[in-house]
């Protein structure tokens, strides 16, 4: 019978604590300590960094093997020009400091522009959490179909502004006009930030200032299912007008501060409400452009140009004045050092504009619109009146304890409270207390006192 009892019964499950469950696989891409050197150099191989920078790895180690190859055979055969294919390594040494230089500044500008490309995103979810809190607050003034229009608003503008700085995938190409459009189809032009190295709209741009004429260029069509974000989000009636605008969140912005202009005057909601949170859409409105700003503007070319050219002609030279020492093992050392220079550009080449995947902006987005209307029926508990919180039981417990304590007051009955709370009592009521408790009866004070408790 007890074998049977344990076999039918069930067999607790098997819980894996957080911190095992990610220390099982390699993948740790949120932090990197000096124990995790194994894994850093196992995974070499799938490093993006080495496979955007392989094609000058592989010219420049293939001409340092050149050069050591050449130089091994005219050392055997023609010592006296091997000794003149070689340089001094004077020059490398003097120059690898304004190297270093450089690439330095050039990788610091660039982590700039992404810790503030990364703080210009949380005040966007900063904002759009102090947004939603106060429409929420404001409810009954703002109306419920309104509160309900800015939020879905407020949850589509992060998706928005990330189409806007980032290319568009999930756009698809209108070619010719024999597209047959369904329910679900929305068509609408591409929302892309114009950049200040364009050279198609700088010569448009020429053009307009010196003969007047206006040249519009003809812009390609698009369509996306309406049923994705974030076109699900948006409003029935604000749909088609945000699809037509040119620059989409920024009319986000504008629709919902115009939904909170015609909130009338009332008791509870006034100019100082209504100006508060309009300051909080002029901040967002303010994020777009530190977006626009970080995207359209790029480092100097000259200063990058200088750079690589200073970069290449370095690493071109450093075989010379290796192989005389070195021989065949100038290929390794010179595609480790081509590595480590060449690495460092293409990092700072890549944080440079962070919003082309640096940033997870499709997490920042998810979690904002979670934030504004994912988690709204658990958010909404902390918006009750705090006298409807409460349960009714508990309000039952604390009046009858009250009451309690009340009736033994008015009987002068034994302490209903601490002793020490005899030291807050006035001096007369204090007396009349000792002198109840006198001619009272010792049963009598003992039994209320039970009851009290």
């Amino acid at each position: 019978a007890s074998a049977s009892a344990s076999a039918s019964s069930p067999v607790p499950p098997t819980i894996i604590s957080r911190e095992s469950a990610k220390r099982e696989d390699l993948s740790r891409s949120e932090r990197y300590s000096a124990q995790d050197w194994r894994h850093n150099i196992a995974s070499l191989p799938h490093s993006t960094i080495l496979r955007e920078v392989r094609n000058p790895l592989i010219w420049m180690s293939s001409w340092a093997a050149v050069v050591s190859v050449v130089h091994r055979y005219l050392r055997r055969s023609y010592p006296r020009v091997a000794d003149h294919m070689t340089i001094p390594g004077a020059p490398h040494s003097l120059l690898v400091s304004a190297i270093g230089l450089l690439l330095v500044f050039r990788t610091n500008s660039a982590y700039q522009r992404f810790v503030e490309g990364r703080k210009i995103w949380e005040d966007i979810s900063s904002t759009a959490r102090d947004l939603t809190r106060m429409i929420k607050m404001y409810e009954e003034q703002i109306g419920k179909e309104k509160r309900i229009r800015v939020q879905r608003l407020l949850a589509a503008f992060p998706y928005l502004l990330r189409h806007r700085i980032k290319p568009n995938l999930l756009m698809r190409r209108l070619k010719g006009t024999n597209f047959e459009r369904n329910e679900h189809s929305l068509l609408l032009y591409d929302d892309a930030v114009m950049t200040d190295y364009d050279l198609e709209l700088a010569t448009s741009a020429a053009s307009e200032e010196s003969d007047g004429k206006s040249r519009r260029n003809t812009r390609p069509l698009y369509w996306v299912d309406r049923r994705t974000l974030p076109w699900r989000l948006l409003p029935k009636q604000a749909l088609e007008a945000c699809a037509r605008a040119q620059n989409r969140p920024l009319w986000v912005c504008d629709r919902m501060a115009k939904e909170i202009q015609t909130v009338p005057d009332q008791p509870n909601w006034t100019s100082r409400e209504r100006l508060t949170t309009i300051a909080m859409l002029n901040k967002m409105s303010h994020c777009i452009g530190g977006c626009e700003r970080i995207h359209q503007t790029v480092v100097p070319l000259n200063y990058a140009r200088h750079s690589l050219r200073s970069l290449t002609i370095w690493l071109i030279g450093l075989p010379l004045a290796l192989v005389k020492d070195l021989g065949l093992a100038t290929a390794p050392v010179v595609w480790v050092v081509a590595w480590c220079l060449f690495g460092v550009y293409q990092i700072g080449y890549s944080i440079e504009d962070p919003f082309q995947g640096t940033l997870r902006l499709s997490i920042l987005c998810d979690s904002i619109r979670k934030d504004v209307i994912g988690d709204e029926f658990f958010r909404d508990t902390a918006f009750i009146d705090p006298e409807k919180f409460y349960r009714k039981e508990e309000k039952e417990a604390v009046a009858a304890v009250a009451a309690a304590s009340a009736s033994g007051a008015a009987q002068g009955g034994g302490h209903t409270g601490n002793q020490y709370d005899t030291g807050f009592l006035d001096d007369e009521d204090g007396e009349e207390g000792e002198g109840q408790e006198e001619t009272q009866p010792e049963g009598a004070s003992a039994g209320h006192s039970r009851k009290v408790l």
